[in-house]
């Protein structure tokens, strides 16, 4: 009976500590310095009039931080988020199923999916982020290639989706259109950041 028991309590302990495959993963721990699930640079460009006009957009709001950027004006805005937070860093993607991203945005914008090697110009893969009328929600990007487009106005990439996968540089947040913009998680599945 004693050894029964003492199975049973090692089988329990053992089932506790050990996760399942099935578990969803946990974000991993933030960085040092502020950070949104591990991204620490969200930087506005410069290009297009924006609130900041540049640097980084991370703000603190109680115990985590919060990305946050007024779009102003009808003119193309740009917001970049490295996806190794260094410029020089490229994360391989193309494992990856998507990414979720926890935003608030008061009118539609796109995100675009820019590699290494066609970092510069608008011609890139995009995908719409649309509005959420002011409020706070989660919504699931694929990586599927049928999720992903290009915009005339933009130019056609002059290279695959795929490839953009496996070296990507950096997910940047774009729009023509006046926006009230706070990001508060980024999380990509089957990625973990660098903190730096």
């Amino acid at each position: 009976m004693r050894l029964a028991f003492a199975v049973l309590a090692s089988l329990l302990v053992f089932s506790l500590v050990t996760p399942s495959a099935d578990a969803a993963p946990r974000p991993g721990c933030e960085c040092p310095t502020p950070s949104i699930d591990r991204l620490q640079q969200w930087l506005a460009s410069g290009e297009g009039t924006t609130v900041p006009p540049t640097g980084n957009l991370l703000v603190r709001e109680g115990n985590r931080y919060t990305a946050k950027v007024s779009f102003l004006n009808a003119e193309w805005h740009v917001v970049v988020v490295w996806l190794g937070n260094q410029f020089e860093a490229q994360a391989d993607l193309s494992r990856s199923a998507g990414f979720w991203l926890t935003y608030r945005a008061s009118d539609d914008l796109y995100v675009q999916l820019r590699p290494a090697s066609h970092w510069s110009g608008g011609d890139k893969w995009l995908t719409l982020v649309p509005s959420t009328g002011g409020k706070v929600v989660t919504k699931f990007f694929s990586f599927a290639p049928r999720a992903w487009t290009s915009l005339p106005e933009l130019g056609t990439p002059a290279y695959s989706f795929a490839s953009a996968l496996r070296e990507a540089r950096g997910l940047v947040f774009v729009g023509k259109t006046p926006n009230e913009l706070a990001f508060s998680g980024l999380r990509i599945a089957g990625y973990r950041p660098p903190c730096l």
